[in-house]
């Protein structure tokens, strides 16, 4: 049985938690939930353990960051099957995954390296003369962090990074779906040289995480999940500082100048069917000018229809299954519902187990869930749109806004883009998937509150403290 980390140690119980592949149910290895009594060990030692964590020096947390992106680096290949056994993921996505957990913690040592405050000057009043003040960032204190099954390990990283970073004790939960890659992650910690409770790596079951969240001792809330989970937490603990990455049914727009639709559509249907769909920025809805319409669907459809699906430990598959039988269930409902509404399925719209064949349909009603909700598969909703201000309109017409992709090379656009769109970042001349793992990540509206990227996470994990100088010659 892999065990699970309870204060950086490893720890187990008769709790088992078996995990299967999403593709074909085969065990890929058995963990256990901990405890009540292991989670307030855990929350006590966290407690314990922030005067220690803040403590450290600057060398000290970024070395320890340093050395888990050189571990993940050498182990690579063995976190990447991981991933792939437990998320379902096609193992080229896993890799690059795994690529980009090793930048993020690299990131995170960078950035604990500069954390350092700024000084300001407070003379610039008489009466203050002779005063200088040092604004320095401070850990709130012990963080709980959230993680969600889609990507098992970089968005681990994007808790816990953070959280090493500033000298903060962190109790992470993984999904109950995916926790072994987390687990490897802790065995990785587990042998730095951490303060006492400095983390711990918790499968708990989601019935159970109500008591978790609420717990006072626990300041910092950093969630990743979907929507109608991110508003319970928000409303259970309005006190607490919490931070949502929630969903999103992002929008590609093809603008009337573009002049390349080969490439907008090959991008469209790469990143509309990676990871199954199964991102909260993977494209959606794809808002074409009427003008390209005719010319660009076929383009999007032959790229959409050479996708392979098959055994995501394949190397040829480009689309493997979704979660688990469940979501694969619900995602072809939803095609069918909108079918039955007027929608036309221009290509897949099948589902064989847990993989549904990407999808593209057209004609489909603006309240169809495959339009107003977010899918969280491999389905796109193409419409033509009969101006760039009509798209631009179109892509605020949803509760979501986290990420856009605007294809355009007018100068003009790409400032309206950025100046009218509500959603969080704007992407142009690519799909909205696109994300550097330094860059302020998150949304607005249902989308969520608060921002992912090494430097804005620490900025959420901490509040500023100032310290007035008195007598100083400046």
């Amino acid at each position: 049985m892999i065990p699970f980390f309870v204060a950086g140690k490893p720890a187990t119980s008769a709790d088992a938690l078996t995990v299967r592949h999403p593709y074909d149910t085969q065990v890929v290895g058995e963990t256990a939930n901990a405890t009540a009594d292991q989670v307030e060990e855990a929350v006590a030692a966290a407690v314990a353990a922030t005067g220690p964590a803040a403590a450290l020096t600057a060398a000290e947390r970024a070395g320890a960051l340093d050395e888990i992106s050189r571990q993940l680096g050498r182990r690579a290949a063995e976190v990447a099957a991981l991933i792939t056994a437990e998320n379902g993921k096609p193992i080229k996505w896993a890799r690059a995954e795994v690529a980009r957990a090793v930048s993020t913690f690299r990131w995170a040592a960078e950035e604990a390296r500069r954390f350092s405050g700024e000084l300001q000057r407070l003379d610039t009043d008489p009466a203050a003369a002779g005063r200088i003040a040092l604004v320095r960032r401070v850990p709130r204190g012990p963080v709980l962090g959230i993680a969600p099954f889609n990507f098992p390990l970089n968005l681990v990283a994007h808790k816990v990074a953070p959280a090493l970073a500033v000298g903060a004790p962190i109790v992470l939960k993984p999904a109950p779906a995916t926790p072994l890659t987390a687990l490897l992650l802790g065995e990785i910690m587990a042998g730095l040289d951490l303060p006492y409770g400095m983390f711990s790596i918790l499968p708990v079951p989601n019935e159970r995480m109500a008591a978790l969240v609420a717990d006072p001792r626990l300041p910092v809330v950093s969630f990743t999940g979907s929507g109608p989970v991110g508003a319970l937490i928000q409303d259970a603990v309005p006190r607490k500082h919490v931070t949502l990455e929630l969903g999103g049914n992002a929008a590609a727009l093809v603008c009337r100048d573009w002049d390349d639709l080969g490439f907008a559509a090959q991008r469209i249907a790469t990143f509309g069917n990676y990871q199954a769909g199964q991102s909260c920025i993977a494209v959606q809805r794809v808002l074409v000018h009427r003008d390209h319409l005719e010319a660009f669907t076929p383009l999007l459809l032959e790229a959409v229809s050479a996708l392979r699906t098959g055994d995501p430990r394949d190397e040829a598959t480009d689309v493997g299954p979704v979660v688990n039988e469940a979501a694969a269930e619900r995602i072809e409902q939803w095609i069918a519902e909108a079918v039955t509404a007027g929608a036309r399925v221009l290509t897949g719209g099948t589902r064989e187990g847990t993989t549904i064949a990407p999808t593209v349909l057209t004609d489909v009603p603006a309240d169809a869930k495959v339009t107003a909700d977010e899918v969280f598969g491999p389905v796109l909703v193409l419409t033509p749109v009969d101006s760039d201000d009509a798209g631009f309109d179109a892509i605020n017409d949803s509760a979501f806004g986290l990420q856009a992709g605007v294809f355009t090379r007018r100068l003009d656009l790409v400032f309206e883009a950025s100046r009218r769109l509500r959603v969080g970042g704007v992407v142009i001349g690519d799909v909205p998937s696109f994300r550097a793992d330094q860059m302020p990540y998150g949304g607005v509206k249902a989308s969520g509150s608060g921002r992912e990227g090494v430097a804005s996470a620490m900025d959420d994990y901490t509040e500023p403290r100032v310290t007035v100088l008195t007598g100083v010659a400046l």
